[in-house]
């Protein structure tokens, strides 16, 4: 439950400045709990008549008090502003989400609340930089992480036969997903399948064809997909909550690709940078130990039909797809946010 946090959190006397370890399991608070929590806690409160920097303070107030945490005096003036939890808030009237002199950070979390026309928070939507960066189409991101695939002669190539280190005591060969868990749900020891095995159950997709929803509809592409990767691994219904990676339960990013350029966003899928996820029975998970299924494709308009596989490790990803040149480059951000943004 999200409130237990919130409990742990004021029973533990840390303050929005203490740093927490990502996936601490008592006081690290995961994205999609996060969301809940503040959504339930601070939809409904009156920002009317408040000044922009009065506004401001009474959001961070109210957060504290909504995560467990003491409200501090004053706030200092840290990167993010609350550094343990590592998080920046913004209240938005308008869908042009600035974010002034400084870079989006792939690994922070900002806080996004809707200020309807009555100035009351209407909702709260929490994402990662990566996200949000999928969301510029202004160009203000000159460069993103990039990568190139080629197809071989074999249409499925399993590239990692084993998974990371850090992963192996976790996974568990037959584990039965359909009455157990969502695809959605935090990863847990014991129901992880090994990559072999995915890799196994992925292989019926080859070949298989859906309705082409068009090139402008790639979020319906990826949708058409993600229902048969959850079918073939075996749970009893099909949920993508769009944060990563896809199937947080298997920590299988899926990747539709119909050109041979992999866009890869702010995140290199080498990083061992800890993954926004809990601790998996003491392990903290990486982003080099998700799992990548890169599906090609080809479509004639009308269908987009299947036609490679290739499943890897975040660690082995670039022996196989090389890197294009290039660092990450960032600059101040205006970044519209689309209509159903906080109904997703």
């Amino acid at each position: 439950m999200s409130q237990d946090y919130a409990r742990a959190i004021a029973d533990s006397g840390l303050t929005i400045y203490d740093p927490i370890e990502v996936g601490d399991p008592d006081l690290w608070i995961p994205t999609p709990e996060l969301e809940v929590l503040l959504d339930e806690r601070l939809r409904g409160i009156s920002l009317a008549g408040l000044a922009l920097r009065t506004r401001s303070k009474v959001v961070k107030e109210n957060v504290c008090r909504a995560l467990g945490y003491p409200v501090p005096s004053s706030f200092k003036k840290t990167q993010p502003r609350f550094l343990g939890q590592m998080f920046d808030t913004y209240a938005q009237k308008s869908n042009n989400l600035q974010v002034w002199n400084e870079e989006l950070s792939p690994t922070r979390r900002y806080v996004i609340l809707r200020v309807d026309e009555a100035d009351q928070i209407a909702g709260v939507k929490v994402v990662n930089g990566e996200e949000l960066a999928q969301l510029d189409t202004t160009g203000t991101l000159t460069q993103k992480y990039q990568a190139r695939l080629i197809p071989g002669a074999a249409p499925e190539e399993l590239i990692s036969p084993t998974d990371t280190d850090a992963l192996l005591p976790h996974i568990r060969a037959g584990a039965n997903l359909a009455q157990t868990v969502s695809p959605i749900d935090h990863p847990t020891h014991g129901l992880i399948l090994p990559i072999g095995e995915v890799f196994e159950r992925l292989r019926g997709a080859v070949g298989r064809s859906f309705p082409d929803a068009g090139w402008d509809q790639e979020r319906n592409r990826g949708a058409a997909l993600h229902r048969i990767v959850c079918e073939l691994l075996g749970y009893a219904d099909y949920r993508d909550d769009g944060r990563f990676p896809d199937v947080r339960n298997q920590l299988l990013e899926v990747k539709l690709q119909t050109s041979p350029t992999i866009d890869l966003g702010l995140v290199r899928p080498a990083s061992e940078e800890p993954l926004d996820v809990p601790q998996i029975a003491g392990t903290q998970v990486r982003h080099c130990d998700v799992r990548y299924a890169l599906f090609y494709a080809q479509t004639d308009g009308a269908a987009v039909t299947l036609t490679h596989l290739y499943l890897t490790t975040g660690a082995n990803f670039f022996s196989r797809f090389p890197q294009f040149g290039g660092k990450v480059l960032n600059k101040k951000l205006q970044i519209p946010l689309p209509s159903d943004f906080f109904y997703r």
